[in-house]
């Protein structure tokens, strides 16, 4: 499928492990979500902190300079919020303690899409290793849209904090290799771009332009776009099913400190 028709969500949530996966992955999406009115999160399983190797650097300087990098890139982007759920970089698990982490996120923000990582990816080239914290964060947020967060029953003690279930309905998974769906991104990549030059840390002075345009070239190729996105989409909710589940005032986002980071 591709987006000569696209699809705009009311609302979408993305869930990574580090600052920067964001933009390397959906900023283009996102975007273009963002500029028709899509209320966007990001939801950060880590702050980067082990991700600045640089003599006499601490994890908690290199998560606030990371975290304020995150936050610029989205400011680009037009994300609402940035939230940082401060797992360690590097030890990133898919425990339950993170699943109810990101269920709560999931309730309170109540997005129409979720987009994260594909956990099945391993050896994603012949010269790169998926991190593991990648595969750790895909799996965590695969688990907290289906069934936890839509199950009242799971999680239940969050209904003390003023959170009820919530059903997403679909999941955007980002493609290493492919995918059933491509968004344009021709008139976002430059945006993108841009919001991936805010993690200077990572940058180094270098500019990513061409690297991913060739990238986002690649995607496009035989589908009349200049510059893609690639996902494989998981639809959980049928159009007729969706429909009535919103009139039913079932999508109103809620408030909560755990979203003030």
């Amino acid at each position: 499928m591709s987006s000569k028709n696209l699809y705009i969500p009311e609302s979408a949530m993305v869930i990574v492990a580090h600052p920067d996966d964001v933009e390397f992955s959906c900023a283009g999406t996102l975007a273009r979500w963002a500029r028709a009115g899509c209320r966007i999160s990001y939801v950060l399983c880590t702050s980067g902190d082990a991700g600045i190797a640089e003599e006499g650097m601490t994890r908690s300087r290199a998560a606030e300079i990371r975290e304020a990098e995150q936050t610029a890139a989205a400011r680009v982007i037009g994300a609402s919020e940035v939230v940082f759920l401060r797992e360690p970089d590097g030890l990133l698990q898919p425990t339950l303690e993170l699943r109810k982490k990101l269920v709560r996120e999931i309730r309170r923000f109540r997005p129409e899409v979720v987009i994260c990582g594909d956990p099945t990816v391993v050896f994603a080239n012949s010269t790169y290793i998926n991190h593991p914290d990648h595969r750790a964060a895909a799996t965590a947020a695969l688990d907290a849209v289906f069934p936890a967060a839509g199950q009242p029953q799971v999680f239940e003690e969050l209904s003390e904090e003023g959170l009820k279930a919530h059903k997403v309905r679909k999941v955007y998974i980002s493609a290493w290799d492919g995918g059933d769906t491509f968004v344009n991104i021709e008139e976002t990549i430059d945006l993108k771009i841009e919001a991936l030059k805010q993690h200077k840390s990572q940058m180094e002075g270098w500019d990513p332009a061409e690297m991913i345009k060739t990238w986002a070239a690649e995607s496009g190729k035989g589908k009349e776009m200049a510059y893609a996105e690639s996902f494989r989409v998981i639809t959980l909710m049928s159009d007729e099913d969706w429909q009535k589940y919103i009139s039913g005032g079932q999508i109103t986002a809620q408030t909560s400190p755990a979203a003030a980071d």
